[in-house]
C-alpha cells in the first residue's frame, strides 16, 4: 500500500491550505462562535469549487473520493470548524439521494448543492434516537399521492439554513429496520419548521426540525419505502472516516499552537520547551497524530480502492482520532497553562470543539462495538 498523495492530491491539499489562510481564517474567529450558516463562508467554499467534490461528476460535482474529502476536511478544521461543517454536510445531505434517488431526484438536487446555490442537511437523530436509529418515532404515512410526515429531529447540522432536507422516518412501523425509509423535504413546505435552534458548548449551525401533518409528493421518497437504514448506514460509512480528518486538522492546530508556545513561554528563565515534562507530551501528541492521520489515510485509500466493506477501518479510524485528538487538545490547554482557559484562546475554542467528534456521527462506544463485531466475524 502506497499513502503517498498523488500529485493531484498534493495539488488540492495545497490549494485548501492556502484559501483557508488566507480567505477563511480573517473571519473564523467569529463565524465559529455563531450558530447559523455564513453565506459569505458558504460563498468562499463555493466559489474555491470545494463543494463539487461532495457530488458526483455527471451532477456537477468532481465525483465524491473518500481522500478528496479527507484532505479538505483535515485542512478546513485546522483554521475554521464551521468551514468543515458547511463543506461535509453538502455531501452527508446529499449522499443519500447519490446513492438512491431517481435521476430526475439527482437532476434537480445535486447540482445546487454542488454549486453552492442549496445548503443540505442530514435529518436522522431525534430527541430519544440517537444511535438507536430503530426507535425513532417520525413517521410517514401515505396518503393517495402524498406521504404525510409527524415527528421531530434533533441534532440536526445546518438546520434552519439548509433548503433540502434528507429526512428518515417510519413508514412501516412493525417492520424494525426495515420500516423505515428516506425522503427530500425542502426548507418552506407547509407543516415542516426548522427555525427552532440549538445553543451547544460549542457553537455550530444545528436545530430541531418539527413536522407537523407535513404533506410531501410520493415521488419526494428516496429509493424503495424500506431502504431508509440502507441509505443511512451507506451514507455514514462513506463519511464516517472523514470525521477522523476534521479531528486530525482540530488536533494538528492545538499541536502547532502548542509547540509555538512552549518555546516562546519562559519559567523560572527556561524555556518551557526545555522541561521534560513539556518534552513528553510533546512527543506523545505528535505520535497519537501520525498514527491518527495513518489510521484515517488508510481507510480512506481502501475505500477509493473499491474494498467493498471498510466499515471495521473506517471505525478504527473515527474511533482512533477523535479520542486522540480531545488527548492532543486537552495536553495542549494544560500545556498553556491560565493561557488555555481564556476564552477566544485557540486552544480553548478547539477543547469547546473537539467534544462533539467523540459523539456524533456513532459515538466512541458505537465504534467499539462495531470494530468487535467486524472482528467476531472474521
Amino acid at each position: 500500500m502506497n499513502f503517498t498523495f498523488t500529485p493531484e492530491q498534493q495539488e488540492l491539499q495545497q490549494r485548501v491550505r492556502t484559501l483557508a489562510q488566507e480567505q477563511i481564517a480573517p473571519m473564523a474567529a467569529a463565524v465559529d462562535e455563531t450558530n447559523q450558516v455564513s453565506p459569505e463562508l458558504m460563498r468562499i467554499l463555493a466559489e474555491a469549487g470545494l463543494l463539487r467534490y461532495t457530488v458526483p461528476e455527471e451532477y456537477g460535482g468532481v465525483g465524491i473520493r473518500v481522500i478528496d474529502l479527507c484532505i479538505i476536511r483535515e485542512e478546513l478544521a485546522q483554521v475554521c470548524g464551521q468551514a468543515d461543517t458547511n463543506f461535509i454536510m453538502q455531501g452527508l445531505g446529499s449522499f443519500p439521494i447519490t446513492l438512491g434517488g431517481t435521476e430526475e431526484q439527482k437532476q434537480k438536487y445535486l447540482p445546487p448543492i454542488a454549486s453552492g446555490q442549496a445548503i443540505a442537511a442530514f435529518a436522522l437523530t431525534e430527541p430519544h434516537a440517537g444511535s438507536d436509529v430503530v426507535s425513532m418515532k417520525t413517521a410517514a404515512i401515505r396518503e393517495g399521492d402524498e406521504w404525510v410526515l409527524n415527528g421531530s429531529k434533533k441534532f440536526i447540522s445546518q438546520a434552519g439554513d439548509a433548503t433540502t432536507y434528507t429526512v428518515f422516518a417510519k413508514t412501516d412501523p412493525d417492520a424494525g429496520s426495515r420500516g423505515i425509509s428516506a425522503f427530500i423535504v425542502e426548507q418552506g413546505t407547509p407543516g415542516f419548521d426548522d427555525s427552532k435552534r440549538m445553543d451547544l458548548m460549542a457553537p455550530h449551525p444545528i436545530g430541531e426540525p418539527v413536522f407537523t401533518d407535513c404533506r410531501i409528493p410520493y415521488t419526494s421518497i428516496i429509493g424503495e419505502p424500506g431502504q431508509g437504514i440502507r441509505l443511512a448506514l451507506g451514507t455514514l460509512n462513506t463519511f464516517r472516516t472523514t470525521v477522523a480528518a476534521a479531528a486530525i486538522g482540530m488536533a494538528q492546530a492545538a499541536y502547532d499552537a502548542t509547540i509555538s508556545f512552549a518555546k516562546e513561554r519562559t519559567m523560572s528563565g527556561q524555556a518551557l520547551s526545555e522541561y521534560q515534562s513539556t518534552q513528553f507530551k510533546l512527543a506523545d501528541m505528535a505520535v497519537s497524530l501520525e498514527a491518527a492521520r495513518l489510521l484515517c489515510y488508510k481507510a480512506a485509500w481502501l475505500k477509493d480502492s473499491g474494498q467493498e466493506n471498510v466499515i471495521k477501518e473506517a471505525s478504527y479510524a473515527k474511533l482512533f482520532a477523535t479520542e486522540a485528538a480531545s488527548r492532543i487538545i486537552n495536553e495542549a490547554v494544560q500545556i498553556h497553562g491560565g493561557a488555555g482557559l481564556e476564552k477566544g484562546s485557540r486552544v480553548e475554542q478547539l477543547y469547546r470543539e473537539v467534544r462533539a467528534l467523540t459523539i456524533y456521527e456513532g459515538t466512541s462506544e458505537i465504534q467499539r462495538q462495531t470494530i468487535a463485531r467486524q472482528l467476531l466475524r472474521e
